[in-house]
């Protein structure tokens, strides 16, 4: 199996990653033993990024990687961890505000490593534009964080091209982050593109369309009864049967390949190139397994053709944010 280098002069890393939102109960309940579970069975795959953010549960994400590693000291030299900062809540709890500065992104990453339990993350993300701050000063407070040693490379998540470019001048920049998949492939639009020119990892999120991409997609009812969802365009009738219909051809491509659906797209999303990673999110060890077999397998140029033909461009029904949910992120193209 061929591992993939997170930046150019990053560690290298298993091909899969994973995105740790999960463990913060936000696509459904879990606890501390399940997320734990899950962490031993990476370890035991050889899985070793960890992606999380201190917004994820208010922490709660960041605590259960590190309730794990103080459990398991020795395994904070096979994990990864990659955090993130610059979203917080209103003071009214109404919706979220971005937060750029120094002083902020600085105390926010303290919180984390004392969370995490470690003296460096691997990789401290922005999650969010203050669109306030030039990206070039922004740039330059996070070559601080990398002096300093609060972590050992930067990344942005959801940024334009151009604004991968401008960053990159200043300082090297390991890793961006987006949403990238089969439904979701808008960063083919020149960020895949633009991240392979600079030797930077692209980081996909979401890499199984939020269950779409999968043998059991999440049901309509389950959707309604979580906030992100319930208000998610592709998740609101009639476009969530409409999706749910076109998946079926996906579902049974993979059954003839002898995969799972979830597998099947993860290996789609390596096969766009050496320099994407994808971070799936899980609260189940047996969907972790069949996420694992997309890793393995190296689909044929006959395979990618058939999943083209079944799934092609703009398949989706629905954006993939509402209207409220795209504030924050950089539209590009």
């Amino acid at each position: 199996m061929k591992l993939c280098r997170l930046g150019q002069n990053g560690p290298l890393v298993h091909p899969l990653g994973i995105g740790a939102m999960s463990f913060s109960s936000f696509y459904g309940h879990t606890n501390e033993a399940e997320s734990h579970a899950i962490l031993d069975a990476a370890r035991e795959a050889g899985v070793s990024h960890i992606d999380t953010a201190n917004v994820y549960g208010m922490g709660t994400s960041e605590t259960v990687i590190g309730s794990y590693l103080k459990v398991h000291p020795q395994s904070k030299e096979h994990f990864k961890i990659a955090t993130k900062g610059g979203i917080t809540r209103n003071p009214d709890g109404a919706g979220n505000i971005f937060k750029n500065s120094a002083a902020h992104l600085r105390t926010e990453l303290e919180g984390s490593l004392k969370r995490l339990g470690v003296e460096a993350v691997d990789l401290y993300y922005v999650h969010r534009r203050d669109a306030s701050v030039p990206i070039e000063e922004l740039v330059e407070t996070l070559g601080a964080l990398v002096k300093e040693g609060k972590t050992k490379a930067i990344g942005f998540s959801e940024i334009a091209p151009t604004s991968l470019r401008r960053a990159h001048a200043v300082h090297p920049v390991a890793a961006v982050q987006s949403e990238y998949s089969l439904s979701t492939r808008q960063p083919e639009l020149g960020l895949v593109q633009t991240c392979a020119e600079l030797g930077v990892a692209m980081v996909a999120f979401s890499p199984v369309g939020r269950s779409f991409l999968t043998d059991t997609p999440m049901t309509y009812a389950a959707a309604q009864a979580l906030p992100f969802l319930a208000n998610n365009p592709r998740f609101m009738e009639p476009n969530y049967s409409a999706n749910i219909a076109a998946v079926a051809p996906f579902q049974a491509l993979a059954q003839q390949l002898d995969m799972s659906a979830a597998g099947l797209a993860i290996a789609w999303v390596l096969a766009q190139g050496d320099h994407v990673i994808p971070i799936p999110g899980t609260r189940s060890v047996q969907h972790f397994s069949q996420l694992l077999e997309g890793a393995s397998r190296q689909l044929t140029v006959e395979e990618l053709a058939e999943i083209e033909k079944i799934l092609p461009v703009g398949w989706a029904h629905g954006d993939r944010y509402s209207n409220v949910q795209w504030i924050g992120p950089e539209k590009y193209c």
